[in-house]
């Protein structure tokens, strides 16, 4: 006997997957919470040149989470069912958003080039997409667990380009430590890419069905 798909049961794992990553996006700012006890013995502007890394993962893990939320919502908004594969890559998902916190301290304490310190943030970002990306390959396959407004916009190369550029930042990081994790900066380069695996795809002129 199939398993019974309700609302309420997407309604939990949609409410579950936002509690959580506001747990994960809260953790972040707890390292520089009990580094701010020194302010009372030091000025502002040496406890952020102390703290600057700290400052730094801080700022950019909350961007990254952020943003993997925002397509999380995205995707989940036209879903109207799921099916066992979709909660499991969904908790695959999960764990990638709160190992962030962690792999931000160790981002933080591992000032200098550490290209395994790089190694192991940005492979972090790339199990969230991933886990994203298998999300939306579930759906293209099974186009009756989406609202019909999702079944008309679908695209199957959604996340390609991230993916792969997200994989080239990992291997220079690990290559050519000294640039740090501006390596990131190639993700602009997502828009263009995915234009043209889209094209490739789907051909000059047709659009995702």
């Amino acid at each position: 006997m199939a398993p019974i798909r309700t609302e309420r049961g997407l309604d939990r794992l949609v409410n579950f997957s936002d509690a959580t990553v506001a747990i994960a996006i809260t953790l972040l700012i707890l390292p520089l919470v009990d580094a701010a006890s020194q302010i009372g013995r030091q000025s502002f502007g040496d406890f952020v040149a102390e703290n600057f890394w700290e400052i730094l993962a801080f700022v950019i893990s909350f961007a990254v989470i952020a943003r993997f939320w925002v397509v999380h919502h995205r995707v989940f908004e036209v879903v109207s069912s799921y099916d066992g594969a979709m909660v499991w890559y969904n908790f695959l998902w999960l764990l990638a958003i709160v190992s962030i916190p962690f792999s931000a301290n160790v981002l933080s304490n591992g000032a200098g080039e550490r290209p395994d310190v790089y190694a192991l943030y940005i492979g972090n970002m790339i199990v969230a997409s991933l886990a994203m990306r298998l999300i939306g390959v579930e759906l293209w396959r099974h186009p009756e667990l989406m609202t019909e407004e999702g079944r008309a916009t679908i695209d199957k190369t959604a996340g390609i380009a991230e993916l792969i550029l997200m994989a080239l930042a990992l291997v220079l990081a690990v290559l050519i430590p000294a640039v740090n994790m501006f390596w990131l900066f190639l993700l602009f380069l997502a828009g263009p890419l995915h234009a043209l695996i889209r094209r490739l795809v789907y051909g000059p002129t047709q659009t995702p069905a």
